[in-house]
């Protein structure tokens, strides 16, 4: 074993303690007046309740996963599946309980300070942990992975050796099968939260804005809204649990994709790619993670050591992840140095290293670079400060109808410019380093993850400080100082997506890379033929997925929400002195909707998404499953893109109209119930398709690494031709 690979687990080491000093630092704070304790309890409780309900199922399923790899693959994969799923559901786990935790005591922070500096440095903080811990589960599940099957069990030798080990069916199941193991683990957690929380938070959040706002005419979390507690909670199963295992399943799918892409270029040209090269290529991925995380850990505290932060959230938080991107970068160059100076000249070139020794790192700035234009296109977007939602503002003055119009056009003229982006980084990238520079870009667009999803989750704790703040009666200015932060977090929260769809992209164009490898014969160079008519109805069938997937989605946030509209207008009907503010609503019943809601229509869309290349395998064969892959990804990019900018503009267009800029359109005005409309059909958009989405193309790419050995050899089509053959 290498001794550099130590690295990795002190980089992992050092992002779960920093975490657990973060964690423990905000719950010695203090939550604040008796009401305040309340409510947090009872936001604290629903998401707990929900999360244990939901954890159940995903292990019931887990397990029978973990059975059929064991039987069929290997029991090196369906052992690093339970490692990668584990690691994932933890992260979850310890993001959504500090969520809890820091929302009341961000209140509390504005209602004691009366500053917005102060405030943002206690969301920050507890959004740390989530990122952090992003960061150092996954890179502690892939030490495990390598230390355990790598080194120890010597599978990263049997692929340097030649040697081709098989399971008991005759398949061969190289290192490459465990690797996509633990990916496949990450990603089936991720799954299950972003699509079970989505459901949760966004029946609520609708529940209570088209009941609420629209109807009753009353603030934002009004405690008089029985939605209320539903949607808060729905706010840390949604936007923080979801929103932790989705990064991390990109972050490892990233990573992994490389080194399983430098496997299988060894295994089918050996002959180019010396045994020499093959162990730094593999390890490199890791280790740019690894220093990637250490700059985040510095790039968090920079922002947290800060004694007196200035009023600008925005400016603090870029700054932050400005800082963590910059030393990401200094750090990776030295990897690079250690790992492919001492190489041969022609091991470099063997290997399609066009600008040498510096190829990957060059490749992982590019994906660097990339991201960050990226986030700014998907900032220019959806923030009030541009042009776009500001449109979508002044548009509501005329009606829904042109919001939600308006709203649409600016999603769909979005797409094009990242994708360019997207596209030039792919170019580039394969220029510079082939296929493997791909995988590096993608490993370099999510170095500083954990600073990333540290941004992004410091905006729902926010969100959920300002609904504490109305429902406990505090100041006014409590709620101006949340509300500005949740504002920002908004914005950041559509950059974290762009980045999360920005690398699913990559990394997937590596696992097919990858999938194409595995069943090609050694002596063959791989081909998708997308004009052979399996492939293209393949690419066709595909294409068609995602939206599947999306509008299966949206029917259970839709069903969901009906039910949670129908028991707000109850209550209001029927509970006498509820909107006179003389009694509390029923929160319970709310709760229980969005929970039974998302646990029952979370299952089969995150079912299909791991059975559909699976079943297409077995029927079609392997061309076909390739055309699915490419023709979902395809459509799934755009999709994404579309959704997460129209809806991330159409939230912050109707908190542009809330500020008072749009003169004699405020706050309660026929304008603003216009933007809440728009907001409501964006919430399904923005936090439930399209951060699933870029999970799907990669689950799928996943199963399909895995499975793969398996239904190139028994499909169905290859029977029927051999029977008409």
């Amino acid at each position: 074993m290498p001794v550099i690979i130590g690295l990795v687990i002190m980089a992992a080491i050092l992002a779960l303690a920093y975490a657990a000093f973060n964690f423990f630092t905000v719950k010695k704070m203090d939550e604040g007046t008796d009401r305040m304790k309340e409510i947090a309890a009872a936001i604290r409780l629903g998401a707990d309740t929900f999360i244990r309900y939901e954890y159940k199922i995903v292990a019931i399923i887990a397990v029978v996963i973990v059975v059929v790899l064991a039987i069929f693959i290997s029991w090196q994969t369906a052992i690093a599946f339970a490692i990668g799923a584990t690691m994932s559901a933890s992260a979850g786990w310890v993001g959504m309980k500090i969520a809890t935790y820091a929302n009341v005591r961000v209140s509390n922070e504005a209602r004691v300070s009366g500053k917005l500096g102060s405030t943002l440095k206690v969301a920050f903080r507890g959004g740390s942990v989530m990122g952090l811990c992003v960061g150092g589960f996954a890179l502690l599940g892939i030490f495990l992975v390598y230390i355990i099957f790598g080194y120890a069990l010597g599978q990263i030798n049997d692929i340097a050796s030649g040697a081709h080990p098989t399971n008991w069916i005759g398949l061969q199941v190289p290192f490459t099968m465990t690797l996509s193991g633990y990916a496949l683990g990450c990603s089936i957690i991720a799954m299950f939260n972003r699509v079970g929380g989505g459901i949760y938070t966004k029946a609520a959040d609708m529940g209570a804005d088209l009941v609420g706002k629209t109807e009753a005419h009353i603030p934002e979390d009004d405690p008089r809204n029985p939605a209320t507690i539903a949607d808060n909670v729905g706010d840390n199963v949604g936007d923080v649990a979801g929103l932790g295992a989705d990064l991390l399943e990109s972050y490892v799918g990233a990573i992994l994709s490389g080194a399983i892409l430098a496997c299988e270029l060894f295994r089918s040209q050996g002959t180019l790619i010396s045994g020499a090269m093959l162990p730094n290529m593999i390890l490199f991925p890791i280790l740019f993670a690894a220093v990637g995380l250490i700059g985040c850990v510095l790039g968090v505290a920079s922002l947290l050591v800060k004694k007196n932060l200035s009023e600008n959230p925005h400016r603090e938080l870029n700054m932050a992840t400005w800082i963590s991107a910059g030393i990401a970068l200094v750090l990776g160059l030295f990897i690079t140095l250690a790992m492919f100076k001492g190489q041969s000249a022609e091991d470099l070139a063997n290997a399609s290293f066009s600008l040498g020794f510096l190829s990957p790192w060059v490749a992982a700035a590019l994906g660097i670079i990339a991201g960050i234009v990226i986030g700014l296109i998907a900032e220019y977007y959806t923030s009030y400060d541009y042009k776009p939602t500001r449109r979508i503002s002044e548009a509501s003055v005329e009606g829904s109808a042109l919001t939600i119009t308006q709203g649409l056009a600016l999603g769909m003229r979005s797409c094009m410019a990242p994708v360019v982006v997207l596209a030039i980084a792919i170019f580039a990238s394969y220029a510079i380093s082939g296929m493997y520079g791909v995988a590096c870009a993608a490993i370099g667009m999510l170095s500083f993850v954990a600073t990333t999803v540290s941004v992004d989750t410091y905006g729902p704790i926010s969100d959920n400080a300002g609904g504490i703040s109305e429902m406990s009666f505090l100041d006014k200015n409590v709620r101006e100082i949340t509300d500005k932060l949740d504002s920002v977090g908004n914005t950041t929260a559509a950059i974290g997506k762009g980045f999360a769809i920005g690398s699913a992209a990559l990394a997937t164009l590596s696992m097919m890379v990858s999938y194409l490898y595995s069943y090609t014969p050694a002596d063959e160079s791989i081909l998708l033929n997308l004009i052979d008519p399996l492939t293209l109805a393949g690419a066709l069938v595909g294409a068609a997925l995602p939206y599947l997937f999306s509008g299966m989605l949206i029917d259970a946030v839709a069903k969901a929400a009906r039910k949670m509209v129908e028991e707000v207008r109850r209550q209001f009907r029927e509970i006498k002195g509820l909107l006179q503010g003389e009694v509390l609503p029923d929160y319970k019943t709310c709760i229980a909707i969005s929970s039974q809601g998302a646990l029952k229509e979370m299952r089969v869309p995150a079912i299909m998404s791991i059975l559909f290349p699976v079943v297409c395998g077995f029927l079609m064969g392997a061309e076909f499953v390739g055309g699915v892959l490419v023709g979902a990804t395809i459509s799934a990019i755009m999709l994404a893109i579309f959704t997460g900018n129209a809806g991330g503009a159409w939230d912050n267009a109707k908190k542009y109209i809330e500020t008072g800029a749009i003169e004699g359109h405020a706050k309660g005005s026929a304008a603003h119930d216009a933007a809440v409309v728009g907001d409501t059909v964006g919430d399904p958009l923005k936090d439930t398709v399209g951060p699933s989405l870029d999970i799907l193309i990669k689950i799928m790419s996943n199963v399909s690494l895995v499975t793969v050995v398996v239904f190139d050899k028994f499909n169905i089509m290859a029977w029927l031709m051999s029977l008409i053959g």
